[in-house]
């Protein structure tokens, strides 16, 4: 375990064009109700390049969520020191309000920061089509199917500016089909409107078809087992042979095969 570098942890949101996501030695500890304390990360040490896609993977309850929340400012670290450019973290759940609209819902993020009704639907309504949205503008999400839903809720994060992109298990509650198309979707997205992300997912071969780099966790307290390299070019085959092996790789991770990694980039 490293040595801890401050003695008072620091979270910051900074506005440099070189950073993207920089945690250096994070740890959280959480009190439960009878008040003893709960570890659900130590010593978390990564490095995320701007637009750069970085997938976390891990059992449940190891800290996946928690490292997104303390990227996002939403929690302070007890340990360590957290630095990114502005993010917005995309929860689990889509979180639509069910009396808006479709444009409306993928345009609140512009209407909290200032914008006009007027401007924020223009904005909004110029990427409907891009997001393969074209024709549902006024439609609410009781009339949307779980795929389009997710994608407006995309819409939403994305047109809120930020460059850091948090996302939680964005396709967790979709059924493997449409998953496998919200992936693609996504990762052409990402491509169109390139963002420095993390995304926590408990797909592995999810993580491997999207990310640049793949962070496996431990069983709580999440500490980093391994970073694994996904260099294959995109669009990316998910049959093909190598990262069907990194799969596997990260895979023997998680079942507890390499020691915990300190310091990874």
């Amino acid at each position: 375990m490293p040595t801890q570098l401050q003695s008072r942890p620091r979270s910051s949101q900074s506005g440099s064009a070189d950073v993207g996501i920089a945690l250096q030695g994070v740890g959280r500890t959480y009190r439960d109700r009878r008040g003893a304390g709960v570890r659900a990360l130590d010593a978390i040490s990564l490095r995320v390049a701007p637009a750069e896609v970085l997938a976390v993977v891990g059992p449940s309850g190891c800290g996946k969520s928690t490292l997104l929340e303390l990227i996002c400012g939403l929690q302070r670290p007890d340990q360590g020191t957290v630095a990114c450019a502005p993010a917005v973290l995309m929860p689990q759940r889509d979180l639509l309000l069910p009396w808006l609209s479709a444009l409306d819902n993928a345009a609140l993020a512009l209407r909290i920061s200032g914008l006009s009704r007027e401007r924020a639907r223009a904005r909004a309504a110029a990427l409907f089509a891009e997001m393969g949205l074209d024709g549902f503008e006024h439609s609410r999400p009781s009339e949307l199917s779980g795929g389009m839903r997710q994608r407006v809720a995309f819409l939403r994060t994305l047109l809120s500016g930020k460059r850091v992109l948090c996302l939680d298990e964005p396709f967790g509650a979709l059924d493997a089909i449409t998953r496998a198309e919200m992936q693609e979707w996504l990762a052409g997205a990402l491509a169109r409107e390139p963002r420095t992300v993390a995304l926590v997912t408990h797909d592995v071969e999810e993580a491997i078809v999207l990310a640049d780099r793949v962070a496996v966790l431990s069983p709580r307290p999440g500490r980093v087992l391994e970073v694994l390299e996904v260099e294959a070019p995109r669009p990316r085959v998910r049959t093909d042979a190598a990262l069907i092996a990194l799969r596997e790789r990260a895979l023997g991770a998680l079942q507890g095969a390499p020691t915990p990694m300190v310091g990874a980039r």
